[in-house]
C-alpha cells in the first residue's frame, strides 16, 4: 500500500509528583489536553509513579494507586485517538514489572514489560524488578484481557505497514536491544519511555545512540526521558525527549525546564517503508519468530509541517557543508588519483576547460589528486577549446584557472573543423539546430580522446548528476570519458564544492572561481547574444537546477510519487516559484528522466560520493525503453486539478 501522508508525533514529559500517582495522570491528561495534532504520544518510564520512588515499588498502596491512575489515563483516552504510551510498575503473578502502558480510544491494548534491567552505579532496578524476558502474559482490566509481553507490535489498522515497537530505556543501551527484533519483524516506529540521568556529556552520547539506532534500523525512534519532580538524592533528571528518523534528529526538548513539555515532529512514514524494501539486510534478518499484534487506529495528515531542505544534497548547517566538502574532494581525488596510478604512474590527466562550474570543479579535483598523490600540476593537460558559443567571459576564465592551477595550458579552437564537419554532412551552417549544437560537442570529444592518446593520458569526466538524471549531454559527447569524477555529484553540490574551494584559495585563484560561480549556466553551443554574453541558459531551458535536484533527491532516495514530490515542493519553494512553475518543470524531470536513461546505461567509471546514484553498475539499474505511462499519467491528474482549481478563481 503506497502511503502518503505524515504522522504527527510527540514526546511529553511531564512534572513529576513523586510517588503521587493520581496527580501524575492529571500532569499526563494536561499534557494530551494540550497536545492537539499529535497521533502517538510517548511518556516517560515509570511516569505514573515517578522513576525514584525505591523501595516504596513494593508498596501494595503505590501499586494500587497506579492502577488506579492508569484507569484514569484509559477513561480520558476515549475522547481522544492518540495512541499513548506512558510507564507505570505492574504486577502479575506475585512479580513487579516496569512496563509501557499502551492506550487508545479508552481501551488499555498491551503492557510492554522492560527487558534489561540495569543494576551497577547508580540503578538498582534488578531490586524491585523482574526482567521481561520470554513473558508471554495476559492481565484482566476493566473486564477484557489484555496482552503482557514484550513480543508485540502495534499495527495500524487502516495501514498495516506501519507498525509501532516499544523497548523501554536501558534495553536501547543493551548489546542486542529488542528494537533490532522489532524492526526486523517490521517495526517503523520504535517508543521508548525511558529514565536517564544526567551527567557530563552523557546527553551527546545519548543524542548518538538514538540517532545511530534509528539509522541502523530505518525507524522513527520517540525517547522520553523524565525530568523535574524526580528525586535529586543521588541524581538529577534533566526531561531529554527525542524524536529520530533514520539517523537524523528532528526534535529535541530543553533540557532542565522546570514546566511540562512536550516535544513535536512529523514523520514520513513512506520514507521509512521505502527503505525497508531497498534495504536487502532486513530479508536476510527476519526471523521465524513471530510476534503478536495488536490493531491501533492512526489518523495520518496531509497537512505537512514537515520542513524539507531546499537543497537536500547540501547540509544546512556551514560547518557540516565545510566538512562534507572536503570529504566529497577527497573522494573524487582519491578515486581519480587510485585509476591514474593504476594505469601507469606516467598517466596523465586531460580535462577539457570550458570556464564553467563543472569543468571547474574537474580541474579542482585533478589540482587536489596531484597535491595528494606528490604528482607535478602540468600532468594535467587542460584544454580549451572555443567554438561558436564560447563568450569572452568563459574563455578568459578558462584560461587565467588552467594557468593559477599550474596546469599544462592548450588551446584547440573547433570553430573551423566543425564548419567542415558539417559542411561534409550538408547541413547549412545558419541552421542552429541538434546537428549544429551536438557536433561541437562531439568534436570537443574526439581532440580530448586523441590527444589522451597523444600524451598517454586518461579523459576525466566533468558531467554531473543533474546533468545525467536530466540527459543534458551530448550523447558521445560530453556523456563520454574514461574516469567521470562529478557523476555522483548534483549540480546544486557542484555550486558549492567550488565555493568552498575558492573561500579558501588565494585573491587570484578566488577571484577567478567567484567570476565563475557568477556566470549563467550554459553548454555554449549557440552563438552569443549582440552584446557577446550567454545567449544559450540552461536553467530557462530546462528549468531551475534547484528544483531538479529537490525533485530528483526525493525520487531516487525516498523512492516519492510524483503527486508527493509536488506536494512536498509547494511548500518547500512556497514564494520562489509558482505552483504552475514547479509542476511544469515536475513533468520536464520525469520525461527527460525517462526517456533519457540510455545515456545512463553507457556511463564511465567514476566515483559514488553520496546516497543517490545513477551509476548503471551501482544504484540504478532501469531498461532503457521502460514506459514512464503511469508518473505521466499521476502528472496529468495532477494538471487538471490544477485548471480546475484556476477555473474556479
Amino acid at each position: 500500500m503506497s502511503i502518503l501522508n505524515f504522522l504527527n508525533v510527540s514526546c511529553a514529559i511531564p512534572k513529576v509528583h513523586l510517588a503521587q500517582p493520581m496527580e501524575n495522570a492529571n500532569e499526563i491528561i494536561k499534557c494530551l489536553k494540550k497536545d492537539k495534532v499529535s497521533q502517538i504520544v510517548v511518556f516517560p518510564e515509570l511516569a505514573i509513579t515517578g522513576y525514584t520512588c525505591g523501595d516504596l515499588f513494593f508498596q501494595t498502596t503505590l501499586l494500587d494507586k497506579a492502577l488506579e491512575a492508569l484507569e484514569k489515563i484509559v477513561k480520558y483516552s476515549d475522547k481522544d485517538n492518540k495512541l499513548i504510551i506512558v510507564g507505570l510498575p505492574f504486577s502479575y503473578e506475585s512479580r513487579l514489572y516496569n512496563v509501557a502502558a499502551v492506550i487508545q480510544k479508552g481501551k488499555l491494548l498491551g503492557l510492554v514489560p522492560k527487558i534489561f534491567l540495569p543494576d551497577n552505579q547508580e540503578y538498582y532496578e534488578k531490586r524491585w524488578f523482574d526482567s521481561g524476558a520470554g513473558i508471554e502474559g495476559e492481565v484482566n482490566f476493566d473486564n477484557y484481557k489484555v496482552p503482557l509481553t514484550s513480543s508485540i507490535l502495534f499495527k495500524d489498522r487502516n495501514n498495516p505497514e506501519i507498525k509501532v515497537g516499544i523497548e523501554i530505556c536501558e534495553d536501547l543501551w543493551a548489546p542486542n536491544p529488542p528494537s533490532t527484533q522489532l524492526a526486523n519483524e517490521g517495526a517503523i516506529i520504535i517508543a521508548n519511555p525511558s529514565a536517564s540521568n544526567e551527567t557530563i556529556t552523557k546527553n551527546e552520547y545519548r543524542e548518538q545512540l538514538i540517532s545511530q539506532q534509528s539509522a541502523r534500523l530505518n525507524v522513527a525512534y520517540l525517547y522520553s526521558s523524565c525530568g523535574f519532580g524526580e528525586s535529586t538524592q543521588d541524581l538529577v533528571f534533566s526531561g531529554d525527549a527525542i524524536i529520530a528518523e533514520k539517523g537524523i534528529i528532528l526534535a529535541e526538548s530543553e533540557r532542565f525546564l522546570l514546566e511540562n513539555q512536550i516535544v513535536k515532529a512529523q514523520i514520513d512514514p513512506e520514507i521509512l517503508i521505502h527503505d525497508r524494501r531497498v534495504q536487502a539486510s532486513y530479508k536476510d534478518s527476519k526471523t521465524n519468530e513471530k510476534l503478536a499484534e495488536v490493531d491501533i487506529d492512526l489518523e495520518l495528515t496531509d497537512v505537512q509541517t514537515r520542513e524539507f531542505s531546499k537543497n537536500p544534497f547540501v547540509p544546512n548547517n556551514t560547518e557540516d557543508r565545510d566538512k562534507r566538502s572536503k570529504e566529497i574532494l577527497d573522494i573524487q581525488s582519491f578515486g581519480l588519483g587510485t585509476r591514474a596510478s593504476k594505469i601507469g604512474d606516467d598517466t596523465n590527466l586531460v580535462l577539457g576547460i570550458s570556464g564553467g562550474l563543472d569543468s571547474t570543479l574537474a580541474l579542482i579535483v585533478a589540482k587536489q589528486t596531484c597535491d595528494k598523490f606528490g604528482w607535478s600540476p602540468d600532468k594535467i593537460k587542460a584544454v580549451t577549446m572555443p567554438g561558436f558559443g564560447t563568450t569572452d567571459r568563459t574563455y578568459q576564465n578558462a584560461i587565467n584557472l588552467i594557468k593559477e592551477i599550474g596546469a599544462d595550458f592548450r588551446e584547440i579552437p573547433i570553430r573551423e573543423s566543425v564548419k567542415q564537419h558539417l559542411k561534409d554532412l550538408n547541413h547549412p551552417l545558419d541552421q542552429k539546430d541538434t546537428v549544429y549544437e551536438n557536433s561541437q560537442a562531439r568534436e570537443r570529444m574526439q581532440i580530448l580522446m586523441d590527444l589522451a592518446n597523444q600524451v598517454n593520458g586518461i579523459v576525466v569526466g566533468t558531467g554531473d548528476l543533474s546533468e545525467l538524471a536530466l540527459g543534458w549531454a551530448t550523447y558521445n559527447g560530453d556523456h563520454m570519458s574514461m574516469y567521470g569524477v562529478n557523476a555522483d555529484v548534483p549540480k546544486t553540490l557542484v555550486r558549492y564544492l567550488v565555493r568552498y574551494y575558492a573561500d579558501n584559495s588565494e585573491e587570484n585563484l578566488k577571484k577567478i572561481l567567484y567570476d565563475i560561480l557568477d556566470t549563467p549556466v550554459s553548454p555554449e553551443l549557440l552563438p552569443p547574444d549582440e552584446e557577446g554574453k550567454i545567449e544559450q541558459k540552461t536553467e530557462e531551458k530546462i528549468g531551475p537546477y534547484e528544483l531538479h535536484d529537490f525533485f530528483l533527491f526525493h525520487h531516487l532516495r525516498n523512492g516519492y510519487s510524483p503527486r508527493k514530490i509536488f506536494a512536498i515542493a509547494k511548500e518547500t519553494f512556497k514564494g520562489d516559484y509558482t505552483d504552475e512553475e514547479i509542476l511544469k518543470w515536475l513533468k520536464t524531470f520525469y520525461s527527460r528522466f525517462f526517456s533519457q536513461q540510455f545515456k545512463r546505461s553507457t556511463l564511465p567509471d567514476g566515483p559514488k560520493v553520496g546516497s543517490v546514484s545513477l551509476s548503471p553498475r551501482g544504484d540504478w539499474r532501469m531498461p532503457t525503453d521502460v514506459s514512464s505511462q503511469i508518473w505521466r499519467e499521476e502528472l496529468e491528474v495532477l494538471e487538471k486539478q490544477m485548471n480546475k482549481k484556476l477555473e474556479l478563481i
